[in-house]
């Protein structure tokens, strides 16, 4: 059996950023994945992710996306890669709407550069969008996208640079807390480790009987336009958006690979029994979906669909993550039913996952996202 001072099990967007910050502290690491780094068969793909600093989700994310910030522009200097890009974010929605004052009041309270728009100055200064007359909206210009699958094989391969040792293809059977460590059974053998990082996104419920009731597993669909328009959905044109209407919201990207449009709606899709139960099966009812918004507040975007592909939300019942070390033994640390919204976080999650497998106290504060708090709640 090979020991390790710790194991990843998860080669995601939080396990990848993990096993590199291990393996750059010098400590002998293994990083476990069922698939490769970068598949499209749970929530780390789609060629985009947004990040931005003023949340709507709740002002006490803001210092961690200050952080991830940080630390995505240090993995580019590191790599040498393109992984992020900033064109600012448009939030926009019908007045009052939760997605424009919560990022107004994070705004507020961390003191970040936005600006307050009407209906009439966002389609003025923004010619992609054309919303509705009676809508307000927040323009903040510390926001843009990341390259998920670029993130992920960047860290994966910074890892190995510093002499993390990687495994895919393997599943793990077992994590078995031993008096001495932690033994992980897969199904290419028996790995022992100090402690272990539980990074399986939507999997993560099979190693976690305790956070399996909690979860939510949702599929979500996004899609690709042809712009009729291409000039107005530039990056240098078109910010990354998240629109709220009464009935529906969604997210998008401008075209910045030639490949589209990218939009998708953020409602809660179908519920799936279980993580392998995600098939690339976008239908036109999903396609009609995501048309309605375009119609509404984008129909320069609303031209002919190039690709859709499916994801998986890993959901909480009240939308936050779930860091934290597990009610069976300390020595396993339980990271990421990110709810959506977790990616642009996962270069910080990623220090703060090896602090946690190291017995050190993170830097940045995650009491919000304890398991216990779930017991709580229902007790």
């Amino acid at each position: 059996m090979a020991a390790f001072d710790v194991a990843v099990i998860g080669l995601g967007a939080m396990g990848s950023a993990a096993l590199f910050e291990l393996a750059r502290q010098g400590k002998r690491a293994i990083g476990i994945e069922q698939f490769e780094p970068g598949h499209d068969k749970g929530s780390s793909h789609g060629e985009s992710r947004i990040i931005r600093l003023s949340y709507f989700e709740h002002p006490s994310y803001v210092p961690l996306a200050r952080r991830a910030l940080e630390k995505w522009r240090e993995l580019e200097q590191l790599c040498g890669r393109t992984i992020l890009t900033m064109t600012g974010m448009l939030e926009a929605g019908y007045p009052g709407c939760p997605v424009v004052e919560g990022s107004l009041e994070a705004s507020r309270q961390h003191q970040l550069e936005h600006e307050i728009l009407g209906a009439a100055e966002i389609n003025r200064r923004f010619p992609a969008f054309r919303v509705p007359s009676h809508w307000t909206g927040l323009f903040q210009p510390d926001a843009g996208f990341l390259r998920p699958e670029l993130a992920i094989q960047q860290f994966v391969a910074q890892a190995e640079r510093h002499g993390a040792e990687v495994r895919t293809g393997t599943r793990v059977l077992a994590i078995e807390p031993l008096s001495a460590g932690v033994r992980v059974r897969t199904d290419a053998g028996t790995i022992e480790a100090g402690s272990v990082i539980v990074s399986t996104g939507a999997w993560i419920g099979d190693f976690a009987p305790d956070l399996r009731p909690h979860l939510t597993l949702t599929r979500q669909v996004l899609g690709w336009f042809s712009p009729l328009r291409p000039d107005h959905y530039t990056p240098e044109n078109c910010p990354v958006f998240m629109l709220e209407s009464e009935n529906d919201a969604c997210y998008g990207f401008p075209d910045f690979a030639g490949t589209g449009v990218k939009t998708a709606s953020h409602r809660k899709g179908a519920v799936l029994a279980n993580a392998d139960a995600l098939s690339q099966d976008g239908d036109v009812a999903d396609e009609a979906q995501i048309r309605r918004m375009l119609a509404l507040a984008m129909p320069d975007a609303n031209g002919p669909l190039r690709a859709m592909r499916t994801c998986i939300y890993t959901r909480t019942p009240d939308e936050d993550f779930v860091i934290d070390r597990s009610p069976v033994d300390p020595r396993i640390i339980l990271a990421s039913p990110c709810s959506g919204h977790g990616f642009k976080f996962a270069s910080v999650i990623g220090e703060i996952l090896a602090d946690l497998a190291l017995g050190k106290t993170p830097a940045n504060d995650i009491s919000r996202f304890q398991i216990d708090r779930f017991r709580t709640r229902t007790a």
